[in-house]
């Protein structure tokens, strides 16, 4: 006979996986795109945020360790989100089932996160907004696309995967 004790929970069974394929799949969409965007120096943006100017060789920094320090932070950052949208979607169930809405959520919330409360506390030696109309539509259209749909199609992925297995069941 089958307890619910035996059952393990859907949705504290879906969290960790969904976290890692999300902040993983977030953050390398998200970082290829800073890349062609930026250049190779985009770690050192990043790395700037929590060093300042000195992140930069032309500051007196650079190098293999900082470079990586950026790129780790950018990887932070992507499973920081996709822990966020995870643990809500316990208590807000729709995140799970439609990941269209829930990826324009997320990176909606990501954006404006980064924009309007990371970005302005860091340390980056350059001037944060105001934001142009045209930054704005391609910074919300990449957020959405690059950051909140990968992560909210993968909670759904292992969501509806979980949801089977339950139905699966032997009676």
């Amino acid at each position: 006979m089958i307890t619910a004790k035996d059952v393990p929970s859907p949705v504290s069974s879906i969290i960790v996986p969904a976290i890692v394929a999300g902040g993983l799949a977030a953050g390398i969409m998200d970082g290829a795109s800073a890349f062609l965007n930026f250049g190779a120096g985009m770690p050192y943006g990043i790395a700037s945020g929590i060093l300042g100017s000195k992140a930069y060789p032309t500051g007196g920094g650079g190098g293999p360790a900082i470079w990586s320090l950026g790129l780790t932070l950018h990887f932070v950052i992507a499973f920081g989100a996709a822990a966020i949208y995870c643990f809500a979607s316990r208590r807000y169930l729709f995140l799970q089932r439609y990941f269209l809405l829930g990826g324009v959520i997320c990176g909606i919330a990501v954006f404006i996160g980064m924009n309007l409360v990371v970005l302005p506390l860091s340390a980056v030696p350059f001037k944060i907004g105001p934001i142009s109309v045209e930054g704005l539509r391609k910074g919300l259209a990449y957020h959405v696309i690059l950051v909140g749909l990968p992560i909210s199609i993968s909670l759904w992925y292992f969501a509806r995967r979980a949801a089977t297995k339950l139905v699966k069941l032997p009676s």
